[in-house]
C-alpha cells in the first residue's frame, strides 16, 4: 500500500504511467459525441489495467482525497477514485463506517460519475453492498431519475443482492427500466436479469411476460446462460412481436 494516501500522490503515479500511444487509442475510440462519455472529459492515456493496479495501493485513501479525484476533469483520475472505492468497499475487512462513507460519497458526487465505466466500478460493490441490509428506496428514486448514469446505478447496485439470491429489487427495477430509451440502460438491465438466473423458473416467467417487448440488447444479455433451444424460443417471441403488422 502506498504510504501517501492522497489524491496528489495517486495522480502523480498515474501521470508517470501515461502513454502517448494509449492516449491516441483512446482519442480514436472516443471521438466527439461518441463513446457515451461525459462532455468535457479529458484523457491522459493510462491503460485501465495499469490504473486498477495503481488503485490497489490506495485503498485507505480518505474520503476527502477521493472527492478531490472525483472533482478532476481527467477521466482517469475519476476512474481511479471509483476503482479505489469499489475495491475498498468490497474488501472483507471494510468496516461499516468506511462503507457508509464511501456510499455517501458516491451518491453525493454522482454528478461526477458521468460514464458507464465509472458507474460499473463501484455501483454494486459500494451502493449495493451498503444497502444489503437496509431500506433500498434510494434505488427506486435513482431508477426514476432523468440522468442516465443514476438509472444505471440503480439497476447495477442490485447485482450485489442478486448474487446472494435476493432477486426482488432486480426484477422490480428492471421492470421500471424496460421502456428506457438508452442502450446502456438496456445492457445493464440484461446483466441484472442474467444474474438472477439461479432461479430459472422466475426468470423465465419474467421473460414470458416481457420478452416480446423488451429491447433486444436486454433480452440477449438475460439469455446468455440459457440453452440454445430456450434462447431461440425467447428470441423468437420477440421476433414474432416485432414483425407482426400493427392494427
Amino acid at each position: 500500500m502506498a504510504q501517501d494516501q492522497t489524491a496528489k500522490a495517486f495522480q502523480a503515479e498515474l501521470r508517470r504511467r501515461q502513454s502517448d500511444e494509449e492516449l491516441r487509442k483512446i482519442q480514436r475510440y472516443f471521438k466527439a459525441g461518441e463513446g457515451d462519455y461525459g462532455e468535457g472529459d479529458v484523457f491522459i492515456g493510462v491503460k485501465m489495467g495499469t490504473l486498477f493496479k495503481v488503485s490497489e495501493g490506495y485503498l485507505a485513501m480518505p474520503v476527502a482525497e477521493l472527492e478531490l479525484l472525483l472533482e478532476s476533469e481527467v477521466h482517469e483520475d475519476r476512474a481511479g477514485a471509483l476503482s479505489i472505492m469499489g475495491k475498498a468497499g468490497s474488501a472483507k475487512g471494510c468496516s461499516a463506517e468506511r462503507l457508509r462513507e464511501l456510499y455517501e460519497l458516491y451518491l453525493r458526487r454522482h454528478d461526477r460519475i458521468n460514464s458507464w465505466d465509472l458507474v460499473d466500478l463501484a455501483a454494486w460493490r459500494v451502493v449495493g453492498r451498503y444497502l444489503r441490509d437496509k431500506d433500498r428506496a434510494v434505488l427506486y428514486r435513482l431508477a426514476r431519475s432523468e440522468d442516465l448514469w443514476e438509472r444505471r446505478t440503480a439497476i447495477l447496485a442490485t447485482l450485489h443482492f442478486a448474487l446472494k439470491g435476493d432477486h426482488d429489487d432486480s426484477y422490480a427495477i428492471a421492470e421500471m427500466l424496460l421502456p428506457d430509451p438508452h442502450d446502456l440502460t438496456h445492457k445493464a438491465v440484461g446483466w441484472a436479469l442474467r444474474t438472477c438466473d439461479k432461479d430459472r423458473a422466475r426468470l423465465e416467467a419474467f421473460l414470458e411476460k416481457h420478452g416480446a417487448t423488451m429491447a433486444r440488447t436486454t433480452l440477449r444479455a438475460a439469455l446468455e446462460h440459457f440453452e440454445p433451444e430456450r434462447r431461440a424460443y425467447f428470441m423468437g417471441l420477440r421476433a414474432a412481436a416485432t414483425s407482426a403488422p400493427s392494427s
